[in-house]
């Protein structure tokens, strides 16, 4: 517990603005890619089943196309916020590193989905250190909280 104080510490008192704009992006991102695999489920069932790792029924691969698009919309919408941003950050690391180690891999290496994969996974590994910033929803309340 204590090394998560500590980082969360350092992660507030090193935060430039321009992270707050990244985190944003990086949030409507997740929550247009959530919305597009949303309106295309057809497209992320056969991308799912199309992997050849392991026999999935189809039950499972329900589950994971609800975990991934739920994951990707909400938490796209809170990391857009400044709202609990390290946890839904941490949500969406697992769909993130599927994405770049099963899903893209095999593809070109000019694969556009893989380089949007990679950044968001280093984003998101960059949210969980320093959180939400001066910017966000998180931040406002705490200040509105404490000068009651």
């Amino acid at each position: 517990m204590i090394v998560l104080s500590k980082i969360e510490g350092w992660g507030n008192r090193h935060h430039p603005a321009i992270f707050d704009i990244a985190r944003i992006i990086l949030g409507l991102f997740l929550l247009l890619k959530g919305y597009a695999f949303l309106q295309n489920l057809p497209y992320l069932e056969r991308m799912l089943s199309d992997q050849k790792l392991s026999n999935l029924s189809p039950g499972a691969i329900g589950f994971i196309m609800f975990y991934v698009i739920f994951v990707h919309m909400t938490g796209g919408t809170l990391i857009m916020l400044g709202i609990s941003t390290r946890i839904a950050s941490i949500l969406q690391l697992p769909i993130i590193i599927a994405a770049i180690f099963v899903i893209n891999i095999f593809k070109s290496p000019l694969s556009t989905e893989l380089w949007y994969s990679i950044a968001c996974g280093i984003l998101l590994l960059l949210f969980v250190m320093i959180g939400s910033g001066p910017f966000s929803l998180d931040n406002y309340l705490n200040k509105s909280k404490m000068s009651k």
